[in-house]
């Protein structure tokens, strides 16, 4: 069985958008050196650190073995406890300590100094020294009696903690000491939070009751108590900027503002977070307010008006359910389009997170939404299912018409404006009977973005106009499928309009006169359908969890893959419509080779991908999965690499690729590196790949093209005047000796060289004319052909003219050079340059073959099989041509 070391050859994880929150409280660090506050948000297994100022991320940790169950930092370090281990990171990002000794999971951490205090649900409280990773006290209290469940260290209090348990009662203990000060008998409440007030000795104790109690520790008395109808408190945190307000965390999103001079309510901000409020911190000497929620987000609220509530200043976003469909806007692919399961549409960006943008939740009367609010709104669309957009006209109307989950109307959205369009689509037809169970299933715009065609459960398709709404014919004289309709696409020159329907039928109309052209039955009912409009592909995703091809300008099924084992969730071609990634219900993302019908990649991820987008560029593949808010992107490594795709076996079994935005440990990093270095085998190409085949040779036609010309170009080349030479002057030019300084002049000698040529110079015989001499003998020629492809043109042509007797050759060695010639056309390698030199060698010597008869009859061997190369080629061109017309004839 073959088995792929790790992940996927083609794609590699490289981050996560939108995941900024979860239900961890946050945590609030400052840095001295930049004076500037920092905020710590967990998510998942791993942690965001972000500067309060533009809330932009700074840094991302390094990913822990579990997820984040609880987060603390002191001036120096971070600590994250998962599981029953606590890690401490240093720059946010590298694990530098490693705390283990609970047996149970740790659920509060507080850094004390040079200590870290853990507690665990078991109430084992364990005191590690930070440096050391030593313990240096344990405490253990009796979970049935006192159950920790809140930790605080009280202001100016020398080695002093104060416990607050499940049961209602505190407790303040020297852990220098290991010594129990004093118990605190509590309010008949669980206690949730205890937070430091900016008064010394004075605590904030938040119950589960609701009830919010400011207690001196000192003298044990309770200064005030405020009661909060929303449910227990979640988190307590103090203004410090010189105004006496608290604020209090709530489990329905609320925050409730209390005058603590007054001793009232001072304002309430509803609706802050969809979800409980996880952690919420005043600045220190600052107007602002930090919230988060496991709603994931992260708000900051400023304070600029007297008495009044906090005004929302800046946030991050994502969605606070899962997205159901994503895609990439424009084709810029700096852009992806979510929807997810809590009924927003929104944008992120994959350049910065500034560009973000949420085009809020849909809604059957938007105006009545504004006044009442969006968790208070009755006429609230249910989440979107699936979307189509087109940016051709999105300056001029609507770009986006989305379907809602069982429900009839489709939406328009603008993306400029970033909020729901103008228009809600419903047929007529049905009387706006919205208890009838129709609902829209598919949907698609033109590519000149001026109509909209949606399909229905009943089985009608219907095309509206975009700009004004108005709907513009249907398709079908009473319905287009005689079931619901499960995809429907338009070509990319609107003249075509493609459905498909549970009755298991493709059909394509006319998109303008809505006639019926063409009808194709699929093996099984389809589950959605995906156009390519560059190449006029059309997917088809069938129940029995294959996908069918179908080129539209045949109109025929050109490819069926199969090999999923579960429900086919999206498709979505490369921008070339060279490959199709498909994501499946078991947790696979396969990537099939159009052209070739073959598997080139294949992985494994944790979740099942929703939903999955090809970056218009080529880039990045986005990916949505089950149970993740977040989108994450995979780099394409094919734009920067060389990778192998060659078809996967039968047998493959794909291993599992870790979700971008976790990074590896260094271990898996240089195994990862081992297995790239072994994976990709080079390929040589063989000299010949078949004996019946004539091979050209990869010289560069500069080499052999000009021969027969050289006499052309030395007339073009020859200089109009000799150079000529500089008189050369020595760097220290000699003096003669004497008063008077004279330059010593070079003797010249008055004999001139002879004119008369050396002939013996000439008659040296050549490495190439020897190699002839020799394969007269041993009939082996490929050292002489071998020689002349690593000569130039003018060294060619001397080393021919070189072979007749007149120039010290001899005709046995002009006989060897045609046999040559005649071995090269045997061979049928190096064609190229047998006719190259062949011509070159009757040009030369023409008039001395035809007066030796040795030499004629050897370029008569020559001639025979030249006419038959030539035939052979002609034949095989000629049946290429063949099956090349009539491949042609049959597909039209």
């Amino acid at each position: 069985m073959f088995v792929e070391k790790r992940g996927s050859s083609i794609f590699s994880g490289f981050r996560a958008l939108g995941l900024y929150s979860n239900h961890i409280p946050h945590v609030v660090r400052f840095h001295k050196k930049h004076q500037e506050f920092y905020v710590v948000t967990a998510v998942g297994r791993c942690f965001h650190t972000y500067s309060v100022k533009k809330l932009g991320i700074v840094a991302i940790s390094n990913a822990l073995p579990a997820d984040i169950s609880c987060l603390a930092a002191d001036r120096m370090l971070v600590y994250a406890a998962h599981g029953k281990v606590i890690s401490a990171f240093a720059k946010n990002r590298e694990v530098v300590h490693t705390y283990e000794g609970h047996q149970a999971d740790v659920h509060l951490l507080l850094p004390f100094g040079d200590h870290l205090i853990s507690v665990d649900k078991e109430s084992a409280v364990i005191i590690w020294d930070v440096e050391s990773e030593d313990m240096y006290l344990q405490i253990s209290f009796d979970k049935a009696s006192f159950d920790v469940s809140a930790v605080m260290h009280p202001s100016t209090y020398l080695n002093k903690i104060l416990f607050g348990s499940s049961q209602g009662s505190l407790q303040l203990w020297n852990i220098k000491a290991n010594k129990l000060l004093f118990s605190f008998l509590g309010w008949e409440s669980s206690v949730m939070v205890l937070q430091q007030t900016p008064a010394v000795d004075v605590v904030g104790v938040g119950l589960a009751s609701g009830q919010i109690v400011i207690h001196n520790i000192k003298f044990n008395e309770t200064l005030m108590k405020f009661q909060q109808d929303w449910g227990p408190i979640t988190a307590l945190s103090f203004r410090t900027d010189g105004h006496p307000v608290m604020a209090a965390g709530s489990p329905v999103g609320h925050i409730g503002l209390w005058d603590l001079e007054e001793k009232k309510l001072v304002g309430q901000m509803r609706d802050t977070h969809t979800t409980a409020i996880a952690g919420l911190t005043f600045l220190h000497s600052e107007p602002l307010l930090i919230t988060n929620g496991a709603d994931n987000a992260i708000r900051v609220w400023i304070f600029d008006v007297a008495g009044g509530e906090g005004r929302l200043l800046r946030f991050r976003m994502g969605h606070s359910a899962p997205p159901t469909k994503i895609q990439h806007y424009d084709q810029s692919g700096q852009h992806i389009l979510s929807a997810g399961q809590d009924g927003t549409l929104q944008s992120f960006s994959t350049v910065h997170e500034r560009f973000n943008k949420s085009l809020g939740h849909g809604s059957l009367n938007k105006a009545k939404a504004k006044k009442k609010g969006v968790m208070c709104d009755t006429a609230k669309l249910p989440p979107i299912t699936t979307f189509a957009l087109e940016s051709a006209r999105q300056s001029d109307w609507d770009s986006i018409v989305a379907c809602h989950q069982g429900f009839l109307v489709t939406t328009t959205w603008n993306y400029q404006k970033g909020s729901m369009g103008a228009y809600k689509l419903e047929p007529e037809r049905f009387n706006k009977n919205r208890a009838l169970t129709v609902h829209a299933t598919a949907v698609d715009i033109s590519s000149c973005g001026n109509f909209a065609v949606i399909a229905l459960s009943s089985g009608h398709i219907d095309v509206y106009n975009m700009q004004s709404g108005l709907h513009r014919g249907q398709y079908g004289k009473d319905r287009a499928h005689t079931g619901p309709v499960r995809g429907v696409a338009v070509d990319a020159l609107s003249e075509l309009t493609v459905s498909t329907g549970a009755d298991r039928l493709l059909k394509i109309w006319k998109f303008k006169s809505k006639e019926l052209l063409h009808t194709v039955s699929l093996l099984a009912s389809p589950a959605s359908t995906l156009m390519h409009r560059d190449s006029g592909m059309l997917a088809i995703a069938l129940d029995d969890f294959t996908v069918s091809i179908l080129d539209m300008e045949t109109k025929r099924i050109v490819r069926r893959f199969s090999g999923q084992r579960g429900q086919i969730n999206d498709m979505t071609f490369s921008p070339d419509g060279r490959w199709l990634i498909i994501a499946s219900m078991d947790c696979t993302i396969r990537t099939w080779d159009l052209p070739s019908g073959s598997l080139v990649d294949s992985f494994l991820v944790d979740s099942a991908a929703i939903s999955i987008s090809f970056s218009p560029t080529g880039n990045f593949l986005a990916s949505s999965h089950v149970d993740c808010l977040g989108i994450y992107l995979w780099s394409n490594n094919t734009l920067c690499s060389l990778v192998s795709l060659r078809p996967l076996p039968g047998d493959y079994e794909p291993s599992v690729a870790i979700l971008p935005g976790s990074c590896l440990s260094k271990d898996d990093e240089e195994e990862d590196t081992d297995a790239d270095s072994l994976k990709i085998a080079e390929y040589v190409s063989p000299a010949q790949l078949n004996e019946q085949l004539v091979t050209l040779s990869l010289l560069p036609d500069s080499r052999w093209k000009n021969l027969l010309h050289l006499d052309i170009i030395r007339t073009k080349n020859k200089p109009k005047e000799p150079p000529k030479v500089p008189k050369a002057a020595p760097f220290f030019i000699p003096t003669i000796p004497g008063l008077v300084p004279q330059f010593a002049l070079p003797e010249t000698s008055s004999e001139e060289p002879s004119k008369v040529i050396n002939l013996g110079a000439l008659a040296q015989k050549s490495s190439f004319y020897l190699q002839l001499e020799e394969a007269l003998d041993t009939n082996f020629y490929e050292g002489p052909v071998q020689l002349l492809k690593e000569l130039g043109p003018s060294a060619i042509d001397t080393e021919l003219r070189g072979l007749a007797p007149d120039m010290g050759g001899d005709i046995c060695v002009m006989q060897s050079f045609l046999k040559m010639i005649g071995s090269m056309l045997l061979s049928k390698q190096d064609f190229d340059l047998a006719q190259a030199y062949l011509a070159l060698f009757l040009k030369l010597h023409l008039r001395l073959i035809a007066e030796q008869t040795l030499l004629m009859e050897e370029a008569g061997i020559v001639l025979e099989l030249l006419e038959e190369t030539w035939t052979s080629m002609q034949t095989i061109l000629n049946h290429s041509m063949c099956l090349l017309s009539y491949i042609k004839s049959a597909l039209l």
